[in-house]
């Protein structure tokens, strides 16, 4: 183990308790006016500079479109022009599961020579057919036979030598030209840039199967976040670029909402500038907006739930509060963390009219608040109950289409709410009951410590390696930690309005994962990395006010630059094993 597995995450621990040093004797609370610069330029820059790195090798752009679809037992002949010697046959897989067969005949005898395995797992990827190392590998003509109702995309064949033999010289049997005629898109192996990985097995398919109205594959979570995945699929096509466009876009999309939110609880541009650059190029918003999963999104509508319901008790406008029901009802349409959130803001709410109720009452304006509260509490069942549940039962639709029903009319029927019904019901007995190991799962105690992330992707090289990472940035993790406790002291000992919201934010999103009994992974942890962004801002607001502006450009300069050293394992950039070993693996646990 290299001494440097220690010294990296020394040093970062004492450089976060720097920061917080500099805190003693710092006010909490901001000054009765302040002035805020206007200027947008600060975002504005930030984003497009997020943009630029996270679409930038997001994945090809090309991939097979055209595929051989064969029922059960159906089969495709290829015909070489001579007998070949065959090393290695290469596929691409489209939808539907079942093992292709494959034999070689080379005039004088037909033998079974392997299979091409088609599972749930090897979708829309590249992948080596495995062949039978005891039969004879030569041959003039192959032949694969379907098991199941399959399409597949494109197949290279290779001599023993290596070499690919010349497409343009096979003949094929009729429906199955397909199996040849995008020669150009076959890469020299498969990777993550060309094939799915980790979990877009699932939602990339499942947004396809949305597409063509197909009963989904994926139903353990609600629709409409491989609803919105699939937007991406509809513009550039069924591509690693195109399945994880969309979440590339909301990713940058989060920047000017958070932005938005911080410069509304900190009324400073230079510290909604550095919230926005840490959350933006923080470890697990960069490596989980860039793959084809549904988490994306629902980050996206808590931080907009959230920022309305700021805005709602900054100003107590309505339409403020209006926005903050809907973006829950459209967040917990996509995944159910956003639950946690709509709880977070229950207690927030609750919290708010408790402390109203105690002043109004101390002034003698009980019957005010009494006639306020009759008023909100209709108002947010419509639109945190009513108007949610809609939006959820709608978002059924392409389950609806599936099953041959028909809109408008299918919602007001028996068998659409009894399809609704019966998905909540798998939903929360497969998560309940889900008895599975991973070597990369990890408890949420392991999360706020960052102690286990998970790896995505991993191929080894003469002496490279190419990973795909997902953790939290080890210094916003430790310090944003440390950021929520002195928050959470200051909301118990001062009231601190805003230190509350925080830390009610942080622990909505962590609580409930402390229950589950199913394994859990680094990833579910990205919603509350929001609230370890807000929670430094509070730091960096105190730090200002005490005329230590430059510890926070100091803590976000070094945030950066641990993005530019941990780059390669979170884009799966090939780098030196040496490199990954002395400078990326930090924690003895870290598989980097």
């Amino acid at each position: 183990m290299s001494p440097l597995t220690y010294v990296f995450p020394a040093a970062a621990v004492c450089f976060a308790a720097l920061l917080f040093s500099a805190l003693r004797g710092a006010p909490l609370d901001p000054p009765p006016e302040r002035r805020m610069r206007r200027s947008r330029a600060s975002i504005v820059l930030i984003t497009a500079l997020y943009a630029a790195v996270a679409f930038y090798h997001l994945g090809d752009m090309e991939a097979p479109q055209s595929f051989c679809d064969r029922a059960a037992g159906e089969q495709v002949t290829i015909t070489l022009p001579e007998t070949e010697t065959i090393g290695r046959v290469f596929y691409y897989t489209g939808l539907g599961t079942g093992d292709w067969t494959l034999s070689f005949s080379d005039g004088a005898e037909t033998r079974a020579a392997g299979t091409l395995p088609q599972q749930y797992n090897d979708l829309f990827k590249w992948c080596e057919a495995e062949l039978s190392e005891s039969a004879g590998r030569t041959a003039n003509v192959i032949t694969i036979t379907a098991s199941r109702d399959t399409a597949l995309g494109e197949l290279a064949l290779y001599r023993a030598d290596g070499t690919r033999i010349d497409a343009s010289a096979i003949a094929v049997s009729a429906g199955g030209e397909a199996l040849f005629d995008e020669q150009a898109l076959v890469p020299s192996e498969a990777d993550w840039h060309n094939s799915t990985y980790f979990d877009e097995i699932y939602h990339a398919r499942t947004a396809l199967e949305h597409l063509r109205g197909m009963k989904p594959y994926e139903v353990s979570h609600p629709p409409l976040g491989k609803l919105i995945l699939s937007l991406g699929i509809a513009l550039f096509g069924m591509t690693p670029f195109g399945w994880r466009f969309m979440g590339a876009l909301f990713g940058v999309a989060m920047l000017p909402v958070l932005w938005a939110l911080l410069r509304r609880m900190f009324r400073d541009d230079r510290i909604a500038a550095c919230g926005t650059l840490l959350f933006a190029f923080d470890f697990l918003h960069f490596t989980q907006t860039r793959i084809a999963t549904i988490d994306t999104y629902a980050v996206f509508f808590i931080l907009l739930m959230y920022l309305f319901f700021w805005r709602w008790l900054e100003d107590g406008r309505r339409r403020d509060l209006a926005l903050s029901g809907l973006f829950f009802g459209v967040g917990a349409a996509s995944k159910w963390t956003c639950l946690y959130a709509g709880a977070g803001l229950g207690a927030l709410w609750l919290g708010h009219w408790i402390l109203r109720g105690i002043r109004d009452v101390r002034a003698g304006e009980g019957r005010a608040y009494v006639r306020a509260l009759a008023g909100n509490i209709p108002f947010c069942l419509l639109w945190f109950v009513l108007l949610p549940a809609a939006v959820y039962y709608v978002s059924y639709t392409p389950y609806g289409l599936a099953n041959g029903l028909a809109a408008p009319g299918m919602y007001f029927t028996r068998d659409y709410a009894r399809l609704v019904w019966d998905n909540q019901v798998f939903m929360f007995t497969y998560h309940a009951n889900l008895e599975a190991t991973h070597p990369y799962s990890a408890p949420w105690w392991q999360w706020v410590l960052d102690i286990r992330p998970i790896l995505y992707y991993l191929r080894y090289g003469d002496e490279t390696v190419t990973s795909i990472a997902a953790f939290v940035n080890p210094l916003l993790c430790w310090g944003g930690l440390a950021a929520i406790i002195v928050c959470a002291v200051r909301a118990v000992r001062r009231g601190d309005r805003r230190a509350a919201f925080i830390v009610v934010g942080y622990l909505a999103q962590l609580l409930p994962w402390m229950f589950v009994t199913r394994i859990t992974f680094e990833y579910h942890y990205f919603p509350s990395t929001i609230f370890l962004v807000l929670a430094l801002c509070a730091v960096f607001d105190a730090l200002r006010l005490r005329g230590r502006g430059r510890m926070i450009y100091a803590f976000t300069a070094v945030c950066l630059a641990l993005f530019v050293v941990f780059y390669p394992a979170l884009a799966g950039v090939e780098t030196t094993r040496n490199y990954s070993w002395y400078f990326l693996k930090w924690l003895p646990s870290w598989p980097l």
